[in-house]
């Protein structure tokens, strides 16, 4: 029995068309994430370049339960980051991935999160809210350090491939291939996952619109009608792709139905090398803008009494001062 050729080719109850192939979604998601890991350490980002970036940002009076709401998802997000220190001392790789994987996208939601509390003041009820509104708050307002500030402002298709044209400045690198190894074929890489994360929200969001009751009103079939097209047009122009976006992306093949993702295949384990280190230094450094940011948006009494507070009472090994001071 293959069960790769079974999932793939007969395909499941969820993916009747057959499984995606991991043999592409394998190597592009650990070359995406060496290609920021590289950008990382090219921006250097630890609290003392992150404190000159935000040094602009100013005080915010807010609620004590707002302030309590930054607090929580900042230990949810520090609490990640510990989980992926420890993830790396482990030796097989392959058994932690998805777990990593995992752990890694909940530590920039739950950071981002924070972020969006210390802006505006609020907190979403969902991942894709979540991304939206860190776009419209953070991103757009030049709130955070490259290399995750990539932001394309449409998805209608001739808008959003203008916007990724001009965004590319070195040339596209293939992410199917090797690790990028130098900063420019780093962003090449970055650039090649946002492409494909554009492309990857427009076809969610023409699902989305086929369920709308204006789509069914219509009576079409697909998008080729004038009014169809103008209706979905009118959808794209308001959706915008971020850092998030592509973040719940990621994720997605790791928490969601493709279990040839990550573990199945004699090579996974050879392609995995560094895999989890560089999701850790990623979070770290994402985490590290976060706090940051935060910290600046409150009083010093009220950000040193936390980072007290988590520094003596936290159940997990990471100490807040590693990634905030």
């Amino acid at each position: 029995m293959s069960l790769y050729k079974r999932l793939t080719k007969t395909g499941t109850l969820s993916e009747p068309e057959g499984v995606p192939d991991p043999r592409f979604a394998l190597p592009s998601s650990v070359n995406w994430m060496s290609a920021l890991a590289l950008l990382v350490d090219e921006e250097s980002i630890d609290a003392t370049n992150a404190r000159k970036f935000y040094s602009r940002v100013s005080r915010r009076n807010m609620e004590e339960k707002e302030a309590n709401t930054i607090f929580e998802q900042l230990l949810f997000s520090l609490h990640q980051c510990s989980a992926l220190h420890a993830l790396r001392a482990i030796s097989c790789k392959t058994d932690v991935a998805r777990v990593a994987n995992v752990t890694w996208y909940y530590g920039v939601y739950e950071a981002a999160s924070a972020m969006v509390t210390a802006q505006a003041g609020s907190l979403q009820d969902s991942h894709t809210k979540t991304a939206n509104i860190w776009g419209l708050q953070i991103a757009d307002r030049d709130l955070i350090m490259p290399p995750f500030d990539a932001r394309i402002g449409t998805l209608v298709k001739k808008a959003a491939k203008s916007e990724l044209d001009q965004l590319l400045t070195v040339p596209r690198f293939n992410l199917i291939g090797r690790r990028p190894s130098t900063p420019d074929e780093a962003r090449g890489a970055c650039h090649s996952y946002l492409s494909g994360s554009v492309a990857w929200w427009y076809e969610r969001t023409k699902e989305d619109v086929r369920k709308t009751p204006d789509f069914r009103n219509l009576g079409a079939l697909d998008f080729r009608t004038n009014a169809a097209r103008q209706l979905l047009n009118n959808v794209l122009s308001r959706r915008s792709m971020g850092f998030l976006h592509q973040a719940i992306r990621y994720r997605g093949k790791a928490n969601y139905r493709d279990a040839l993702f990550l573990g199945y295949g004699k090579s996974v384990e050879t392609t995995l090398a560094g895999y989890i280190d560089d999701l850790s230094k990623v979070l770290d450094a994402f985490v590290t803008c976060a706090g940051v940011f935060c910290s600046q948006r409150l009083s010093n009494s009220v950000w040193d009494e936390f980072i007290d507070d988590v520094e003596q009472n936290s159940a997990f090994s990471i100490s807040p001062r590693t990634l905030w001071e």
